[in-house]
């Protein structure tokens, strides 16, 4: 066992068992939409119902109806899987690439494929921004085209390193504990709670922000 151990897939029987953790919420989500509705359950619908409004004003007009169902199932998915590795002992997927990466890449490859087999002439204008000087268009063309393979890797290292970084801020202070004075020990208490506080804000924003950029992503293709 060391620091880096939560993080290894393959901690149980060299198997890569870890990974179920990212499944559990299709055992415990489902159940709250066949019950009377609870106040989590009210709480969620609003969150959903607020998430279509953004998601359909970025979007634009659009004619596929339900286009936003794909970025709010996203959302959900990135949100509970970050909530989850908040708990003890518990597998964090989406603090891996392997599981980033196989969100951002599959998105924004359809989404490229899509636009340049659709609106080749709209793809190609967006290389070249709007006022640019005739001498810097092959430079702008450059660093567009640059900009644009990168963005599956930002989004993906975005939120994984997000995800590592405040859990292993968090181990490092907790093993630490056994070294202080009763004093010390509960100082470190209170800026363990004020750490998990702003871990559970960041959960939520940058499953937010995955699913924003996503959506901005794919307006840039119609």
């Amino acid at each position: 066992m060391n620091l880096f151990s939560s993080f290894d897939p393959s901690t149980n029987f060299n198997l890569p068992l870890n990974w179920l953790s990212s499944l559990l919420g299709f055992l415990i989500i489902p159940p709250m939409f066949w019950f009377i509705p609870s106040r989590a359950n009210m709480l969620w619908i609003n969150i959903i119902s607020t998430l279509n409004k953004e998601f359909k004003v970025l979007l634009g007009t659009n004619k596929n109806q339900g286009s936003t169902l794909i970025f709010i199932s996203l959302f959900s998915f990135i949100l509970f899987n970050n909530f989850l590795g908040l708990f003890p002992y518990i597998f964090t997927g989406t603090s891996h690439l392997a599981m980033t990466l196989t969100l951002a890449l599959p998105l924004w490859l359809s989404f490229m494929i899509y636009g340049w087999v659709n609106n080749t002439i709209h793809m190609f204008a967006h290389l070249v921004p709007q006022g640019t000087p005739p001498i810097l268009m092959p430079f702008m063309v450059c660093i567009e085209t640059i900009s644009n393979l990168i963005r599956p890797g930002t989004l993906a290292v975005r939120l994984s390193a997000n995800m590592i970084a405040g859990h292993l801020l968090m181990t490092l202070l907790g093993n630490t504990g056994p070294k202080l004075t009763l004093l010390l020990v509960n100082f470190l208490i209170i800026i363990q709670i004020l750490l998990l506080i702003l871990e559970s804000a960041v959960s939520i924003i940058q499953s937010y922000v995955f699913a924003v950029l996503s959506v901005l992503y794919s307006k840039e293709v119609n």
